[in-house]
């Protein structure tokens, strides 16, 4: 049950990430889940503008990775981008299940790869509705909504209400929250709570409210363009979901 983490940041050829020296990186963006992968690249992923510098191999009872670059929303991968105009910024969209023996091993070959002076880390995922602890009945809240969770370095001013106590986060995203708790690393993570499992519109535009964060505005791209991409992210998906009987 190894990781292997590829990256290919200089002269095109593959490395294992603990070979090189660990590079320079200013925004960490991961987005976790098909509707967080899809959020991306409807509204901030472009090929002009961005490229594949790295992939994780991984093999699990749920999934198993290839480094194939042409994947679907659908599809279980997590690849790495790097902003051509800026090299610093870094984008990394996992849609496969990294099981709980396996996150250490993530984080350790995805982070120790990173200098962690000036580094600052946006997490997107989801979670059920369900899951969502209130006093209310979940039945009655206004699904699907976000909820913010911090570290304490995090200094900047977040786009949605804080996730209340005693709700939890689980899995990579609150691994990947921890790691940058423990190592002092300013981060953040948006978490949408929805009661739809399936990469669907509503949800993805949950997150549009990030948009206007700090970290994603100068990234944003057009968004007529990003509508029509979204459309072809889910006509593709469910292309791909039928079930013939």
């Amino acid at each position: 049950r190894e990781i292997d983490v590829l990256w290919t940041l200089k002269s095109g050829a593959s490395t294992e990430s603990s070979a090189d020296e660990p590079f320079v990186c200013s925004k960490f963006i991961v987005a976790i889940g098909h509707n967080a992968v899809a959020f991306l690249s409807s509204f901030i992923l472009d090929s002009v503008c961005w490229e594949v510098v790295g992939v994780v191999k991984l093999w699990n009872e749920w999934c198993r990775t290839s480094n194939t670059t042409n994947v679907l929303p659908t599809d279980s991968f997590c690849l790495f981008y790097r902003l051509i105009s800026d090299p610093t910024v870094l984008l990394c969209q996992c849609s496969c299940y990294v099981a709980e023996d396996q996150q250490f091993q993530w984080l350790e070959k995805v982070f120790g790869c990173m200098r962690k002076e000036g580094l600052q880390v946006t997490i997107l995922s989801t979670c059920p509705v369900a899951d969502y602890k209130t006093q209310e009945s979940t039945l009655t809240l206004p699904s699907p909504f976000l909820k913010a969770l911090k570290t304490k370095e995090f200094k900047e001013q977040v786009c949605c209400p804080l996730l209340e106590q005693p709700n939890i986060v689980r899995d990579l995203p609150a691994a990947v929250l921890s790691y940058c708790q423990v190592w002092q690393i300013p981060a953040v993570l948006y978490q949408c709570y929805t009661d739809v499992i399936k990469l669907d519109t509503v949800t993805i535009e949950a997150f549009k409210p990030l948009l206007s964060s700090k970290i994603l505005k100068s990234l944003v791209k057009d968004v007529s363009e990003s509508t029509k991409i979204l459309k072809k992210l889910l006509t593709t998906s469910e292309t791909h979901n039928n079930i013939y009987i």
